[in-house]
């Protein structure tokens, strides 16, 4: 930092200059300024250059706020990304057709996604490291179980809040409803999941992830008109990735165990 005293008039519009970027609530430039000042004076820079320099600090620091609140609203279960699934150790998976959704393309014409296999293949975890892409490309995402879902939506309508209670399932750019099947949904479940996703059709996207196979809803989900609707909807925009191969999850855990059993031995040893 300089140490070199300012004239008076130059000292008293430094505070100005600093005084009106807070009155204009850009709180890190008005950190900044002082430090971007001597930065400008060190090194000769222009005084578009030294300005630009100034609100790019502020836009960072905006933009990574904003990030924060997305990634706070989404309430992803693990900060899983594409980076970390591991496509060799599940052959069930079409790698081609998971790069091409983590372009997103799928958002802009609000197609669904669905994921359908048995537990532990690595539904949860494609859903989630997509669901992290749309946040970090300034998307809205929101993260949930077909259980929560189906709960939230009952208690709503017994409150007189169901219209609320929709409208927010309605908001997301992208709704990821994990586990569907996995738990028996409450009488009306069914209904509340239909009209989540009914309110959400050719408007916005959706991903599922579900052990029960398509051809098996009606069975699973107690209405067969109910499913049949569910399933128009969801299908008319969709890409349906059936993951087959061995579980994704104990292979993971046997890695786990292998690396534990192995410092275990050299320490031994």
């Amino acid at each position: 930092m300089s140490t070199s005293p300012m004239p008076v008039s130059e000292a008293r519009r430094f505070q100005q200059l600093r005084g009106h970027l807070s009155y204009l609530k850009l709180n890190d430039a008005a950190e900044a300024l002082n430090w971007v000042l001597d930065q400008a004076r060190t090194e000769r820079m222009s005084l578009t250059a030294a300005l630009e320099r100034l609100l790019e600090i502020e836009v960072e620091a905006t933009e990574a706020r904003r990030l924060a609140a997305r990634e706070r609203f989404a309430c992803l279960p693990e900060p899983w990304t594409l980076s970390d699934f591991d496509f060799a150790a599940q052959p069930g998976v079409d790698e081609k057709l998971i790069r091409d959704l983590a372009t997103l393309r799928f958002l802009d014409d609000a197609s669904n996604v669905l994921f359908v296999g048995p537990p532990g293949v690595g539904k949860t975890m494609l859903s989630v490291a997509l669901g992290r892409a749309a946040v970090e490309a300034g998307n809205r995402v929101y993260f949930t179980t077909a259980a929560d879902l189906a709960a939230r939506c009952h208690k709503a309508a017994l409150e007189g809040r169901w219209k609320t209670c929709m409208n927010f399932f309605a908001g997301p750019k992208l709704l990821i409803i994990d586990e569907l099947g996995y738990l028996p949904l409450p009488e009306d479940g069914a209904s509340a999941l239909f009209q989540v996703i009914n309110q959400r059709y050719l408007k916005s996207s959706t991903i599922l992830t579900t052990n029960v196979g398509i051809a098996d809803w009606a069975t699973a989900f107690g209405d067969a008109t109910v499913a049949a609707a569910m399933l128009d909807r969801l299908l008319h925009r969709a890409a349906v990735a059936g993951i087959d191969g061995p579980s994704y999850r104990l292979r993971g855990h046997q890695r786990q165990a292998e690396t534990i059993r192995a410092g275990v031995n050299a320490r031994v040893s």
